[in-house]
């Protein structure tokens, strides 16, 4: 199952009418002088792995703790959950599929059970569920409780919202409402509040925002009521209190964590669906933020993450456009803003979600990325050059 991005008619008449009128301007005082700005070229796509039908998700971790990175998707297509075990230089073994309940769509990586391994809180859109796969010694995953959460869950993540040392959920529900699951520590969960607010949320992010050390929430809200991105302090038992909306470009997708400014203070990047724009927010540090700044990116930008990638101790942005099927580096000036033009690079078809990668466990310096590709049912492998894996790369999986 796919999620095109459209953009409304009345979008594409805005835009040729603004285009005319640029270009009328351009006619009448000269031609524009062009960005001189040239991004560095930091990535390339090493290889290429098939996993399950139309991944929406995709996280890196030591699964069976040999020292080397693993991966796992979310596979909406084939209701099935994809485990590749890593090399340690860049390659990865063929998957293994696990059977999950339907839709499974993003997931939440934490040690629910207390046994040391990390675990799988998986949001499965199709079955209302939130199913739990905790993790054996061998890296694969035995099949945990299932939670229904009404109605269809397509953002997840944990934190300890009740102070008691045990992983909790806090899960985004399509229609208005945030769902919390308190964790007993032993792999299980019991029902936490039921929050109604905002207009359609389509993402969560855990983080302390207000620097009291009790997680927070960001959600984003994709409605066409609302397209804002919406703040929840919590109490540190486990509720909320009401929510304050900061408003983003136009139907805001995902919603992440970073400091553009480096000071020491929790920014937001959220994601656009349409207008082709990304909105950074920068954090007064006391879980307020100040108005929202646009960027461009390419065409239909999903998902985003922030990280230093070119070691100037500023955060630049990866982001993955699904209408252009490419991947775009743009590179942070300190505030909150990016030169322009991006480092484009191309991906296999309908790049949905990325992460980032470290090889092994002690591995130094910028990190690798990986992207699932929804329409290619694949993930795609782009290091960073000064880390080049050593092995031959395999056949790239068919786009």
């Amino acid at each position: 199952m796919q999620y095109p991005l459209t953009i409304p008619s009345t979008c594409v008449r805005a835009f040729a009418l603004r285009f005319l009128m640029t270009a009328a301007l351009a006619a009448a005082v000269g031609c524009v002088p062009k960005d001189s700005y040239v991004p560095p070229d930091l990535f390339y796509l090493f290889a290429s792995y098939q996993v399950g039908k139309n991944p929406t998700a995709v996280a890196t971790a030591d699964f069976n703790q040999d020292g080397f990175t693993d991966l796992v998707t979310t596979n909406i297509g084939n209701d099935s959950l994809s485990v590749l075990f890593g090399n340690g230089d860049g390659t990865f073994k063929e998957q293994v599929q696990i059977d999950a309940a339907r839709e499974p769509r993003a997931l939440a990586l934490d040690d629910y059970n207390g046994d040391g391994r990390r675990d799988l809180a998986v949001a499965c859109s199709g079955s209302d569920q939130v199913a739990i796969f905790l993790g054996l010694a061998n890296g694969t995953f035995g099949v945990g409780q299932r939670y229904m959460v009404h109605k269809i869950p397509v953002s997840i993540a944990s934190g300890d919202f009740n102070g008691d040392r045990k992983p909790d959920l806090a899960v985004a529900l399509r229609n208005d409402k945030v769902k919390i699951l308190l964790g007993n520590g032993d792999g299980s969960f019991a029902e936490g509040p039921l929050y109604e607010y905002g207009d359609t949320p389509t993402s969560i992010a855990v983080a302390d925002l207000n620097q009291d050390g009790r997680p927070d929430l960001a959600v984003s809200n994709g409605g066409p009521m609302s397209s804002a991105v919406s703040i929840w302090l919590g109490n540190g038992d486990g509720t909320f209190r009401t929510p304050t909306d900061y408003r983003t470009g136009k139907r805001p997708l995902v919603v992440a964590f970073a400091d553009f400014n480096a000071d020491h203070r929790i920014d937001l990047l959220v994601m656009n669906g349409e207008m082709d724009t990304f909105t950074t927010f920068l954090g007064n540090g006391n879980g307020t933020f100040q108005e929202g700044k646009e960027s461009g990116a390419d065409a239909g930008p999903v998902y985003g993450l922030a990280r230093d990638f070119n070691g100037d101790h500023l955060a630049d942005v990866a982001i993955v456009n699904i209408q252009s099927s490419n991947l775009s580096i743009l590179f942070g000036r300190g505030d909150g803003t990016f030169h322009y033009p991006p480092m484009n690079y191309k991906t296999k078809g309908g790049p949905f979600a990325i992460a980032t990668l470290r090889l092994t466990a002690e591995q130094e310096g910028e990190p690798g990325l990986v992207i699932a590709n929804n329409g290619a049912g694949s993930i795609s492998i782009f290091l960073h050059r000064g880390l080049k894996g050593q092995g031959a790369p395999p056949v790239p999986a068919p786009s």
